[in-house]
């Protein structure tokens, strides 16, 4: 059994985590650390878990773990393994965007490989501590990856509209149920944290310099999900397309390709990400659509983990959509 303990575990990714991890058939939870709600059981802040565990959060931090995820919030990462290093042993999965992007990647002798397995799948299985990535950039890449392989991008312009759960537990003025319903929003026009680690995997697989990608989010009128559109010229048709988007993700067990229409539906509440591709004159448009929360964060940090240890990558990750 894989030794587990989580840092920051009442908040969604937590949460999340935590309903994977109790039901996975390898993994041991040693504790969930949890500042605001320790003594508490589990289940008094997920009440869903009701039933599920009896484990109690923890104030304390334990050292004999084999994985310690970090769900604490962006810049609270760094600081807390600054303060306490991980034991030799273990490894690391970090949630926020702490040591996603180069040189920023590294702390004492621990180099954060970028856990999107569909780029760099053989890199995770032997590292040491993962990067997860950014949940607009897990769907942005997924619609770019096979043709950036082919070096055929240049301009890109995406939209992208997003659940509630994307802005975390914490309220805000755009998180409240009463601003969402029945309501839209852009917001980081063109300047969302996530451009760095799209550009940095696209040049992973594509270094000829000039691709530029504008991206414009969207808040959405739902708790979770994310659909992307990315418009690209490539002189490629329909059946060439499919074909390439077909092959570079075949054996990952998590991204698909669709002939038909896509919706968030399909993917809510699942690690799945679906692709569609469409074809207009010389424009093609890839429609893409993950859960957030699951394939976008925590389910992702379970397929790293699976991976990390050698483990069928999708143990514990075959999850049913929300479909009705």
């Amino acid at each position: 059994m894989i030794k587990i303990g989580i840092i920051g575990g009442a908040g969604y990714t937590g949460g999340e985590l935590i309903r994977l991890l109790v039901n996975h058939p390898q993994a041991e939870l040693v504790f969930v650390h949890s500042k605001s709600s320790a003594g508490k059981p589990l289940y008094a802040v997920h009440q869903d878990l009701l039933g599920q565990t009896e484990l109690l959060f923890s104030g304390e931090l334990h050292r004999d773990v084999d994985v310690l995820f970090l769900c604490t919030g962006h810049g609270e990462a760094r600081k807390f393994l600054e303060a306490h290093p991980p034991a030799e042993h273990t490894r690391v999965i970090d949630l926020s965007n702490d040591f996603r992007l180069q040189p920023q990647s590294t702390i004492f002798d621990l180099q954060f490989v970028y856990g999107l397995p569909e780029l760099n799948r053989e890199k995770i299985r032997t590292a040491k501590a993962i990067a997860n990535p950014g949940c607009f950039a897990t769907a942005i890449q997924l619609g770019l990856l096979p043709l950036a392989q082919r070096g055929l991008l240049q301009d890109i312009y995406t939209t992208g509209i997003t659940g509630s759960t994307g802005a975390g537990q914490a309220l805000s003025a755009t998180s409240h149920f009463s601003w969402r319903a029945n309501n839209i929003q852009a917001y980081k026009t063109l300047t969302h944290q996530h451009l760095g680690e799209i550009g940095q995997s696209i040049t992973q697989l594509q270094q000829e310099p000039g691709v530029d990608l504008s991206f414009v989010p969207w808040r959405g009128d739902f708790t979770r999900g994310i659909f992307i559109s990315s418009t690209v010229r490539v002189d490629l048709s329909q059946r060439e397309l499919t074909q390439l988007f077909t092959s570079f993700y075949q054996g990952h067990p998590f991204t698909h390709i669709s002939e038909e229409p896509i919706f968030l539906k399909q993917v809510v509440n699942t690690n799945q990400a679906v692709i569609q591709l469409e074809k207009v004159g010389d424009k093609t448009v890839i429609h893409s659509a993950i859960d957030n929360l699951l394939k976008g964060a925590s389910g992702q940090a379970v397929q790293n983990m699976n991976l990390m240890f050698g483990l069928d990558e999708a143990m514990g990750l075959n999850l049913k959509a929300g479909y009705f």
